[in-house]
């Protein structure tokens, strides 16, 4: 019988090390936990969000106050389009976990330092790839 994900223990306080075998049974219900409490924590924020927008504004007669309010909710609408594109992301990583790709870089197929996986568990590349990735956008924009 195979061990799914789900089915693994962690013990209180574990983090990754560089001392095991990476991307292990633990390793991957570690990261696939971060990034599920981090989807829950977005989707929270996303529900607040939209109840205080659906709210009704009431008739606020200032110009100026009305345009604050109008410009604090362009604000938080862009902010909140950011956080679905992460979901995305982290739905994405998620599946990763399950094929068993997840923590290797998508550029060389090498491990992604836990670190970096610690940072920003969503990451596909390795620092090195992203560096080269980086730079090579500051190429084309240049031109």
């Amino acid at each position: 019988m195979s061990v799914t994900v789900s089915q693994i223990e962690l013990p209180k306080n574990y983090r990754p090390s560089e001392d095991e075998e990476f991307m292990n049974e633990r390793q991957k219900e570690y990261f696939r936990r971060k990034l599920m409490a981090w989807r829950d924590e977005i989707i929270r924020e996303s529900r607040s969000t939209l109840s205080n927008l659906q709210e009704d504004m009431g008739s606020l007669p200032d110009l100026a106050d009305r345009a604050s309010t109008e410009s604090d909710r362009a604000l938080e609408l862009r902010a909140r389009d950011r956080q679905r594109k992460l979901i995305s992301k982290i739905e994405s990583a998620l599946r990763r976990i399950e094929t068993d790709e997840y923590g290797y870089c998508e550029e060389t197929g090498e491990p992604i330092a836990l670190a970096r996986l610690e940072a920003r568990p969503v990451a596909t590349l390795s620092i090195e790839a992203q560096e080269r990735h980086e730079r090579s956008e500051r190429v084309h924009r240049d031109d």
